[in-house]
């Protein structure tokens, strides 16, 4: 059975085009099929939890939207052998389809997610935040700090513009970028890799744990992360002086970013974080507060996904 959660509004109103387009291409081959748009924040990890409990048989759930979507999807998900995942990407970002290479054309991508693609199994990513109780999956990363701190200004911008019937550009993540980035304040803390190695760190402005290797619109933090070997990919970024970073993190979109002065990195399957104030945390850039304490890790190879 083939199941549609759809974000008719993600990238600018790129998602109904998806849609309709997908709609198309399904009808002209007698494919069966329901579909569900969403209207709020939420709403696609409600139904996704709600269709995967009760559904009985072999059950296909293709999400057309952005990240913040299909982690919605992925989170609310029961999880089980009969569920496979289809993804077509719709957003600003499309993070995910780059670090899992689909095509940028949207008639290839809806080829692919029904007909062309096959089955593969992936890694997903949960954190754990503190003592709130936060628990979420993630496909693509989840970070600590500056770039956190980044995806919760666009999302506060983006609901006001979405009030008010704009769509917020490209150009307009560059100002949320460099605007946080003069804000951001250093933190104290350290992190704790698979229980055996403890490293300390006096200015961190950001650590990000990656299944894929892009977040934040195709800034590529982790080069080395691949969502096929069970493993965490953990870009730490700690300097005393920011502004030397500037052109290495820019440099970072649409390239490597690169180990030097300020930038390490680490692979794991747990990470545990420790940070002395209350940073911006993200899961896939959505919002999970402010926090100090967190834990993530890698699940190897439970996520089924047509790719």
């Amino acid at each position: 059975m083939y199941y549609f959660i759809v974000n008719p509004n993600s990238g600018g109103g790129r998602g109904i085009v998806a849609w309709n387009n997908t709609k198309k291409y399904l009808h002209g081959r007698n494919i069966e099929y329901e579909v569900f748009f969403t209207t709020r924040e939420g709403e696609a990890r409600e139904k996704a939890r709600e269709v995967t409990e009760d559904y009985q048989g072999p059950l296909y759930l293709v999400t057309i939207g952005g990240d913040g979507t299909i982690n919605e999807v992925i989170d609310g998900s029961v999880l089980g052998p009969n569920v496979a995942f289809g993804y077509i990407p719709a957003g600003s970002g499309n993070d995910l389809g780059k670090g899992l290479n689909f095509p940028q054309s949207m008639k290839k991508s809806i080829k692919r997610a029904l007909t062309d693609g096959k089955i593969d199994k992936l890694d997903y990513g949960v954190i754990s935040c503190g003592d709130t109780g936060c628990i979420r999956r993630f496909m693509v990363s989840a970070g600590i700090g500056f770039d956190a701190a980044v995806c919760h200004s666009i999302l506060m911008a983006r609901s006001k513009r979405n009030r008010k019937g704009l769509h917020f550009k490209s150009l307009s993540y560059l100002f949320t970028g460099i605007k946080e980035f003069l804000l951001a304040r250093p933190a104290k803390g350290y992190i704790i890799l698979d229980d055996s190695r403890r490293v300390e760190f006096n200015h961190i402005l950001f650590i990000s744990a990656h299944i894929c290797p892009f977040e934040g619109g195709g800034f590529k933090f982790a080069p080395s992360a691949d969502p096929k070997d069970g493993n965490l990919s953990v870009c730490v970024v700690s300097t005393a002086n920011k502004m030397k970073l500037v052109w290495t993190l820019l440099r970072a979109r649409g390239k490597s970013l690169r180990q030097r002065s300020g930038v390490r990195f680490f692979e794991c399957r747990e990470l545990k974080i420790h940070t002395d104030k209350p940073l911006a945390v993200h899961t896939d850039g959505e919002s999970c507060r402010t926090q100090t304490d967190l834990t993530l890790r890698c699940v190897p190879g439970q996520l089924k996904l047509v790719r």
